[in-house]
C-alpha cells in the first residue's frame, strides 16, 4: 500500500486507534492531518507526522463547520477518516440541542463529510468511518433521535454506530457518480482510553481485562487498509472487520431507513437533502 502524494484527514487522532492510524498512514507516505479535541495531545501527533493538527470538539457543530472551513484550505482530500467518537454514562444534550452520543458519533462526522464534498470529489476520494459491532444493540428511531425515550448508555452508543453504517451505505449510493467511495469498520475491542468516562464499560477498561484487548496498532489495521488498499479489495458501502465483511444487523441493511436517516440528519445540521 502506497499513499505517497495523498492527503489524509483523520479525526479522533489524538490517542488510541486514531493516533496509531495516523502514524501508519504517514509511514505509507501520506500527508496526514490529525484532528482531535485535545489540542495538546493532537499537537504531539501532528509533530510526529510533520503536520498541523486542527482542534475541534464535536459536541459543538460550529466547531465542525470551522474545521471544515480550515480543511478546505488544504486543497483536495484523498481520504477522510471519521474516527472521532465516544460513549458516556449519562444522557446529556449539546449546545446544538442534540443527544450527545448521537451528535458526536454520527451528526458531527455526517456534517463534516458533507461540507468536504468538493474536496473529496476533486480527488475521487474515500470516506472511512469507524463504526462498531455494538451497532447490533442499537436501533435508529426517527421519532426518537434525541434519545429522550428510555435512554441507556450502551443502547445510545450502539444506535450511533448503527447510524455510521447506514450513513456509509447511503453515502456510497449518493456520491458514487462523483467518484467518492465510502466504507466503515469495526476495529475490535481496543485497549485505549476509549470509554473511560462510561460507567461499567469504563470500569472494564481499567481492570486486568484490558490486557486481553487489542493494541491500538492492531485495532487500526482495518482502518488503514480501507484507506490505502486498492479499491478492488473492498466493496463500496461495505462494513468490515479484520479486513473481511462484518455481520450487519437487519436495520443496517435497510435502504429505506438509510435514506430516512440521511434526510433527518440533514435537517438537524441545517443542510439540504
Amino acid at each position: 500500500m502506497d499513499l505517497t502524494g495523498k492527503t489524509v484527514v483523520i479525526t479522533g487522532a489524538s490517542a488510541g486507534i486514531g493516533a496509531a492510524a495516523a502514524r501508519q498512514l504517514y509511514a505509507l507516505g501520506a500527508r496526514v492531518i490529525p484532528v482531535g479535541r485535545d489540542a495538546v495531545r493532537t499537537a504531539r501527533i501532528a509533530d510526529e507526522v510533520g503536520s498541523e493538527g486542527p482542534q475541534a470538539d464535536f459536541e459543538r457543530l460550529d466547531d465542525v463547520r470551522r474545521l471544515a472551513a480550515d480543511l478546505r484550505e488544504v486543497g483536495t482530500i484523498d481520504v477522510l477518516v471519521n474516527n472521532a467518537g465516544g460513549t458516556w454514562p449519562d444522557r446529556q444534550v449539546t449546545v446544538d440541542g442534540n443527544e450527545r452520543t448521537f451528535q458526536v458519533n454520527h451528526l458531527a462526522p455526517y456534517l463534516l463529510t458533507r461540507l468536504l464534498h468538493d474536496q473529496l470529489a476533486a480527488a475521487s476520494g474515500r470516506v472511512v468511518t469507524t463504526s462498531s459491532g455494538a451497532h447490533t444493540a442499537g436501533h435508529v428511531d426517527l421519532d426518537n433521535l434525541d434519545g429522550s425515550a428510555d435512554w441507556k448508555s450502551f443502547r445510545a452508543y450502539g444506535t450511533s454506530k448503527l447510524a455510521n453504517i447506514m450513513f456509509t451505505r447511503e453515502l456510497a449510493q449518493r456520491w458514487e457518480d462523483d467518484g467518492v467511495t465510502a466504507t466503515c469498520l469495526h476495529p475490535g475491542v481496543v485497549a485505549s482510553d476509549f470509554g473511560r468516562d462510561s460507567g461499567m464499560l469504563g470500569l472494564i477498561y481499567r481492570t486486568p481485562l484490558k490486557h486481553l484487548m487489542r493494541s491500538a496498532d492492531s485495532g487500526a489495521d482495518t482502518l488503514v487498509w480501507l484507506a490505502a488498499a486498492d479499491p478492488s479489495e473492498w466493496v463500496n458501502g461495505g462494513y468490515y472487520m479484520d479486513r473481511k465483511p462484518g455481520r450487519l444487523s437487519k436495520q443496517a441493511q435497510d435502504d429505506a431507513s438509510a435514506v430516512a436517516l440521511w434526510e433527518a440528519s440533514a435537517k438537524l445540521v441545517d443542510l439540504p437533502n
